[in-house]
């Protein structure tokens, strides 16, 4: 198998889309922030000196799903047309789980625009409360679902 952003001399490059047919396409992404039960309280209780915890960091993954392509390099820029974040407390991890689904029709998958946004959402979470912890950890940040296009329906295993 050969890797796409790659040219027969092995230069890396932006793959030629211009042929591909305009589908409607989406992912969705997951991932977590640990902490301790004692960081956890500020979120739920709403007493991090930043403000909203989740709010902000919700905002955030929005917007660097629409900023994937200034991030990463060999993306090619999308029309995002839905971009939605959960991030939900859960006190058994302790920490925050957080979920991204993107969506848009056109002629490239939507993959690394949810992990972007999972990725940057956790960033988030991390400098709101780095103040009361700072060895929270990022974890967990994978692709569970994408559909469309011509490779078809992916579902990670559960």
């Amino acid at each position: 198998m050969s890797l796409s952003h790659f040219d027969s001399d092995g230069q890396a490059h932006m793959v030629d889309v211009s042929d591909k047919a305009h589908t409607s396409r989406s992912a969705t992404a997951i991932g977590h922030v640990v902490m301790t039960a004692e960081t956890l309280a500020y979120v739920t209780q709403g007493t991090a000196k930043k403000g909203d915890v989740l709010g902000i960091a919700r905002i955030a993954g929005i917007t660097g799903a629409k900023k994937t392509s200034d991030l990463i390099p060999l993306c090619h820029p999308l029309p995002v047309t839905k971009v939605a974040l959960d991030l939900v407390p859960d006190a058994d991890l302790p920490g925050v789980r957080i979920t991204a689904t993107v969506k848009t029709t056109g002629q490239t998958g939507v993959e690394m625009e949810a992990l972007t946004a999972v990725s940057t959402a956790a960033l988030t979470v991390y400098d709101m409360l780095k103040a009361v912890q700072k060895s929270m950890s990022i974890g967990g940040i994978e692709l569970t679902h994408k559909s469309g296009g011509k490779s078809g329906t992916y579902e990670a295993a559960p």
